[in-house]
């Protein structure tokens, strides 16, 4: 859902700011009415008639009429479809039975229907494949009461003194407020949005708007139309006294050709003076996403904003809904036109094709547009919120999918938070920006105006990058957790030691198998990076350096998740209250452990084979302890030992 309200952190302070301010730099985690969601909203529990797969929309044609201090709709809406099944003698659409169905059109006649919670059914002569279908339902009625989400939301601003009705369809609540078909591989090939209201107001929607016609009892007609394929759920309105401040964009691929950037903002006076800064960045954004992404999809047409009451925003195709203009707010839902509307999801089980790549769209926008130490920082939130559980995928299986559980769509953690992480991570795996973003393009074209889900833009991946990222999806994408690592390092006679042991935050993902950057800081104040790639729970490597190590840095940069554990420089181990001897090393049926430290305290020791296996764990006080090893395999081993605070890791080898 792409958020109706969302929560902005700033490093700098603990406040979370929910009101009609929305800061700048910060970064959208979560769906905007989530606490509203959860506390108040009734869904429309009903299944979706198979019948609706019968056919395949090609037109929608919404002429209703709307105003801005009510949810009250009514009108007709035309569908123009194919027939997709051999035989086809019911058309069926979704509409909730709140609203009351004056009469069906069909192909020319007025037919009965009947109503089964929220499916429609019209009895039709027998249609073969390839039949056309024209389709009219004329409609009205309040729908589902404003206590619960109802697709249609009416507020009044007390900043600026201006009612506004706006809708909101996503995942899935189309349903609530016109009659369609909520599919998501089924994409209209056009739609047209005609919305009547009162004179004083502006209504906004998607495409070009066409023509403003005057209409009887002093109501005027805005006529959208739009030419480019679109999902049920990106069609909207919004209503309210705007004022059209309107800007342009001139992305370099267009060649001196601009793109319209229309903008419907409260008739307030200082209402525009306040959002302008943040509405003009959409010009910057636009420009850069198009030479990231390859140009807006919707060139031909308009990006645009329409201001409302809501806490966050949605990004209805080419005039997202949003309640403020916050940094990060106006380059997500814009990265949204690429990565949602573009290219939309294939099932609601792989929406990071839609949040994971808007998310991280409101990065790159930090990192080229605000730059300074605020890409770092949001990189940093970022990682913070992920780590903050330990388990969790981006991918949800279809059996969660469902209206009762949707905010398993939108969790803020895993499918916006880690959903771009993973992302970044992609980009950190390849270590090389332009085929990157070459990847990106390569997407956006193959898949333009279609639908695709996660293992389609990894099939794009492998075919534009030539390597294999199946372990990378099986452990990030469809896997859950993190890596937690605990470094071992020593420097003799110019030869660097580092051993890198990896745990797992669950046992669901029990390797991460990663590239890791290694930063070296010299005793001479100068430092150079390391990469080298965890291949396995238990990496030793060994490298010539030349110049004296004085301490190291575990991915400096948070490229990748994971948690670091302990940094021990081994020649200092010495000082750690559990440092420890083992002996004899290698051993045979016993090794003994040696605690230097006389305080007897509680000490945790486990012990992993070479693939991270636990063989071992237990907890003891005795300063000196004999382990039975006659039962280990012939192999090398890790001791881990913890008294809470301190952890100290030793290899030792079984004979």
């Amino acid at each position: 859902m792409k958020k109706l309200i969302y929560v902005y952190i700033i490093l700098f302070s603990s406040t979370q700011i929910f009101s009609q301010k929305i800061n700048d730099y910060g970064m959208v985690t979560t769906c905007s009415y989530n606490n509203y969601f959860q506390n108040n909203y009734k869904f429309q529990s009903t299944e979706q008639s198979d019948l609706v797969h019968c056919y395949d929309v090609k037109f929608y044609f919404l002429d209703i009429n709307v105003e801005n201090n009510t949810t009250y709709i009514s009108g007709n809406v035309t569908i123009n479809a194919i027939v997709q099944v051999e035989v086809m003698d019911t058309f069926a659409f979704e509409l909730v039975d709140e609203l009351t169905i004056d009469s069906v059109v069909f192909n020319g006649n007025s037919l009965s229907f009947t109503r089964s919670e929220d499916n429609v059914f019209v009895p039709v002569l027998q249609l073969v494949q390839g039949d056309f279908i024209f389709a009219n339902i004329y409609y009205y009625g309040l729908p589902p009461p404003p206590n619960e989400f109802s697709g249609v939301f009416t507020e009044s601003s007390t900043v600026w003194d201006k009612n506004v009705t706006w809708t909101v369809s996503e995942p899935f609540n189309a349903k609530l407020w016109w009659p369609c078909k909520q599919v998501l591989s089924d994409k209209a090939d056009s739609v047209y949005v005609f919305l009547t209201t009162s004179a004083n107001n502006k209504a906004g929607s998607q495409g070009l708007l066409t023509a403003i016609t005057p209409m009887q009892d002093n109501k005027v007609r805005y006529e959208w139309k739009s030419f480019y394929p679109i999902d049920y759920y990106l069609i909207s309105f919004s209503v309210s006294e705007y004022q059209d401040y309107t800007i342009y964009a001139k992305p370099e691929d267009l060649n001196g050709d601009s793109i319209l950037i229309q903008n419907y903002i409260y008739d307030t006076p200082g209402c525009l003076e306040n959002y302008k800064t943040g509405i003009d960045r959409t010009i910057e954004f636009l420009e850069l996403f198009s030479d990231l992404y390859g140009t807006y999809p919707f060139y031909k047409e308009k990006y645009g904003h329409c201001l409302t009451e809501m806490g966050g925003g949605m990004e209805h195709q080419t005039m997202t809904t949003i309640g403020g203009f916050g940094f990060g707010i106006v380059a997500h839902e814009l990265g949204h036109m690429w990565f949602g509307d573009n290219v939309t999801c294939a099932t609601w089980s792989d929406i990071w094709i839609n949040e994971g790549f808007a998310t991280y769209s409101d990065y790159l926008a930090h990192e080229f547009i605000a730059g300074g130490e605020w890409p770092k920082i949001w990189m940093e939130q970022a990682h913070n919120n992920v780590l903050s559980q330990p388990g969790g995928s981006i991918y949800i299986p279809p059996e969660l999918i469902s209206p009762e559980n949707f905010m398993r769509i939108f969790d803020g953690r895993l499918s916006y938070a880690k959903g771009a992480c993973i992302v970044h991570m992609i980009r950190f795996e390849l270590q090389d920006n332009d085929l990157f973003f070459q990847v990106l393009k390569d997407f956006q074209e193959q898949f333009c105006d279609s639908i695709a889900t996660g293992l389609d833009f990894k099939s794009v991946l492998e075919n534009t990058t030539g390597m294999d990222f199946t372990y990378f999806f099986d452990q990030w994408y469809f896997g859950e957790g993190y890596p937690i690592y605990d470094i071992v390092w020593n420097q003799t006679d110019s030869m660097f030691d580092l051993t890198s042991y990896q745990t797992t935050s669950t046992a669901i993902t029990p390797l991460f198998k990663m590239l890791m950057e290694y930063k070296l800081y010299f005793n001479d104040g100068t430092d150079t990076s390391i990469f080298l790639n965890q291949t396995i729970n238990v990496n030793n490597y060994i490298i010539p350096i030349e110049k004296a190590i004085d301490s190291i840095a575990v991915d400096p940069e948070n490229w990748v998740l994971n948690k670091v554990n302990s940094i021990t420089h081994s020649i200092e181990e010495i000082d750690n209250p559990v440092y420890f001897i083992l002996a004899p090393n290698p051993c045979t049926d016993q090794i003994n452990i040696c605690f230097t430290k006389i305080k007897k305290i509680k000490r945790h020791i486990t012990i992993f084979d070479i693939s991270g296996k636990i063989v071992l764990e237990k907890d003891f006080r005795a300063k000196n302890i004999n382990l039975n090893t006659s039962s280990f395999k012939k192999g090398i081993y890790v001791i881990k030992i913890t008294d809470g605070k301190n952890v100290m890791i030793k290899k030792f080898v079984k004979n």
